[in-house]
């Protein structure tokens, strides 16, 4: 077949129509404008780069459509070539977002979250996580001490990610209708404990990392902190940088889940390689901030 033929087809379908052509459905809560989630049974795909990239999150697997057609079962680029031929024409359903988009001009990210507020008693943002996400003032106002929250929009929180000389690189967004990044941040590690830590308990969100401190009593031995909900090299790094420390207790208390199960997975090599010690906790429903709701 003709180079062309083959970009002009890798143009022509997204790997979202791929995926909905064959069944996959968007997971609304767990996707953001800039990586949408499709599940399929037990199965995870993340759309990217506008629909013409994608990753599996629980194994190496990524590439464009024509990989993610053989990803999905296709027998070898013919194959594959010939199931996104059919795809052409399909239009998938776009997700219904909650905040619509606003195309403008953006600050540095030191700049964005020196400008917001921390949460307050009564503030949109302080109900929305003692209300909804069941986090008790102790809690939030400890963390409002550090530095490490903010205001978002809509009563949305901002739960900063630091590098290890505590300078901001990001932050996680969270509110009544929306979930994200920050737009240009990068993820590393929100933290929050003490930094002189013997225990390190590493959970997918910030939230959870509230949740389990709140659970916990917020234990003055423990650091907690949140990967974000992603796995990127600074990540791994600062993990790495913990688990180094003295007689460290690394704490894989990711979600109760499959994907879960891959990141304490990716905790254990650290432990192991690094000689710290390894402690899997695992939430009784699929993740801490579930748990502390039903407490």
């Amino acid at each position: 077949m003709d180079k062309r033929e083959i970009e002009g087809l890798r143009e022509k379908v997204g790997c979202a129509a791929l995926l909905e052509k064959e069944g996959w459905k968007v997971d609304i809560k767990e996707s953001t404008r800039r990586a949408i989630k499709y599940r399929r049974d037990s199965k995870i795909v993340i759309v990217i780069h506008d629909g013409r990239g994608w990753f599996d999150p629980l194994s190496t697997a990524k590439g464009d459509v024509f990989s993610l057609a053989e990803h999905l079962g296709a027998g070898g680029f013919t194959d594959a070539y010939d199931r996104v031929a059919d795809v052409v024409g399909f239009i998938p359903s776009a997700p219904v977002w909650q905040r619509p988009a606003k195309p403008k001009a953006i600050g540095s990210i030191a700049v964005r979250w020196r400008h917001r507020f921390g949460p307050r008693p009564g503030s949109p943002t302080w109900r929305y996580l003692t209300d909804e996400r069941h986090i008790p003032d102790r809690i939030i106002a400890g963390i409002v001490a550090r530095g490490r929250l903010r205001e978002g929009p809509h009563g949305s929180m901002w739960a900063a990610h630091t590098d290890s000389s505590d300078t901001v690189t990001g932050w996680e967004e969270r509110g009544p209708s929306w979930r994200g990044f920050a737009t240009g941040g990068a993820k590393e590690l929100f933290r929050f404990g003490a930094s002189d830590c013997a225990r390190v308990c590493v959970t997918e969100a910030a939230v959870d990392a509230m949740s389990l401190a709140a659970l916990e009593e917020l234990r003055d031995d423990t650091l907690y902190v949140s990967t974000g909900g992603g796995w990127a090299p600074a990540t791994e790094d600062a993990i790495r940088a913990l688990a180094r420390r003295a007689n460290v207790l690394l704490v894989a208390a990711t979600d109760n889940n499959r994907q879960g199960e891959v990141y304490a997975g990716r905790i254990l090599c650290i432990a192991e390689q690094t000689g710290s010690r390894f402690a899997r906790s695992r939430p009784r429903a699929d993740d801490w901030n579930e748990d502390l709701s039903a407490a």
